[in-house]
């Protein structure tokens, strides 16, 4: 059975904000077409149970939860971990370390800044 990815990110009023997280959904989707692959939103937005829930309804077998932070502060550290063991979700769940702890990430970003001289 295919596995779930839950990628969360903190949340925005402005709808604006939330458009490179739906372009990195889009992205992973084409990568991993086999997963089933779901934002959340601590705030403004689908939550991680909302999330989690809809994963099981299409038959995910496990869920890896990946926090769209930089580092792993408050939310990660605590929020994402309460809200997973809350939604007690039907399937195995592992949450990922921050997506900005990733050599790859850190060197992408620094390339894109270096770019824009």
């Amino acid at each position: 059975m295919k596995q779930g990815i839950v990628l969360v990110a903190h949340g925005s009023r402005d709808p604006e904000w939330s458009r490179p997280f739906e372009r990195l959904a889009a992205a992973l989707e084409k990568k991993l077409p086999a997963h089933g692959i779901v934002l959340a939103y601590l705030e403004h937005g689908p939550s991680i149970e909302e999330a989690l829930a809809a994963l099981v309804a299409k038959g995910v077998g496990s869920v890896r939860v990946i926090p769209l932070f930089l580092g792993a502060g408050g939310h990660v550290k605590l929020d994402i971990p309460r809200l997973v063991a809350a939604a007690q979700p039907a399937v195995p769940v592992t949450i990922d370390q921050p997506i900005g702890e990733q050599a790859a990430l850190i060197e992408a970003i620094a390339e894109g800044i270096s770019a824009l001289r």
